[in-house]
């Protein structure tokens, strides 16, 4: 009679499955190794801004002047503010200025999307047509008509190249990036400048352009920090970004907290929070350990600190 063929064990082989292991274990070791170095950090905040606590004044102070102009650009710079935030966005005939919204209603005399309009179309427009202080009387527009206009980022790399600019590329349109990295590379400011967006795709795409420009991080990116961070895997995240910018607290999730503050210190990022105005919430988070204050108010986040 035929013997049926053997068939293959179907043991458990010990030391196959410690090779397995250790080849397993070897592996994670050098991923971690690599990940688990701390980014290096940039010359913006190595050399330029220094060290913190910084000042950065939001739109340029949007509760002193009318946000994202020259006259509060100029303002904060005189405070001793260390960061001048601002928010861009593209024209019609691919001018990066310095805008929040993407259509012109909210803050001048004109109507319209703002890629709608060619720059000097948008310089007939009264940039400060709509503002008024908080608090202030609701029927008065103190700057109406005073002449301030739309900037270009240009205008503005120009004119404060003493303090870092953070500028948040708003746009959402695919020209942004290239354009926003030949405006830096031709003022020569690439060393001192900070890039943001809420649009991840435009992060990537700048970073790929101009790898030299130190950048914060994107929704998707801080997300994945946050949740890393909170299951005790922060050590090995290396997120591409220099820096996190957050707010506080995002809905029910509160955003900035002790823990926050110690895995960004831990992977080389620093800890930019917006937008605070007001002075026990600053003191706070100081006292946390928060790397700078993104505020509408810069002049009382100065006297806080003594400055």
């Amino acid at each position: 009679m035929r013997r049926s063929a053997a068939r293959p064990s179907r043991r458990f082989r010990p030391l196959r499955a410690l090779g397995v292991l250790v080849v397993f274990m070897a592996v994670a070791y050098g991923v971690g190794a690599v990940l688990g170095q701390p980014r290096p950090e940039r010359t913006y905040y190595a050399t330029f801004l220094g060290p913190g606590p910084h000042v950065h004044a939001h739109a340029g102070g949007d509760h002193l002047n009318p946000g994202n102009t020259m006259q509060a650009f100029a303002h904060a710079v005189a405070l001793g503010v260390d960061v001048l935030e601002l928010d861009t966005q593209i024209t019609a005939d691919g001018v990066i200025v310095v805008l929040h919204d993407d259509t012109v209603d909210r803050t001048t005399d004109g109507t319209g999307p703002v890629v709608g309009y060619t720059y000097a179309e948008l310089q007939a427009l009264d940039a400060a047509y709509d503002w008024r202080p908080p608090g202030g009387d609701p029927d008065a527009a103190p700057y109406r008509g005073a002449g301030l206009t739309i900037p270009t980022l240009a205008e503005v790399l120009e004119a404060f190249p003493t303090v870092g600019v953070n500028l948040d590329m708003k746009a959402d349109d695919p020209r942004v990036p290239a354009a926003t990295c030949d405006v830096i590379r031709a003022a020569g400011r690439e060393r001192s400048v900070m890039v943001a967006s809420f649009l991840d795709a435009n992060l990537r795409a700048f970073r790929e352009l101009c790898p030299d420009v130190a950048t914060s991080a994107g929704p998707d990116e801080v997300t994945s920090f946050y949740v890393f961070n909170l299951l005790g895997l922060g050590r090995w995240t290396r997120p591409a970004a220099d820096a996190l910018q957050v707010p506080v607290r995002q809905g029910s999730i509160e955003v900035v907290t002790g823990r926050m503050v110690r895995g960004a210190s831990e992977r080389n990022l620093r800890l930019d929070v917006w937008t605070i105005n007001e002075p026990d919430e600053m003191a706070r988070l100081l006292d946390l350990g928060v790397d700078g204050l993104i505020t509408d108010r810069p002049d009382l986040a100065l006297a806080l600190l003594g400055r």
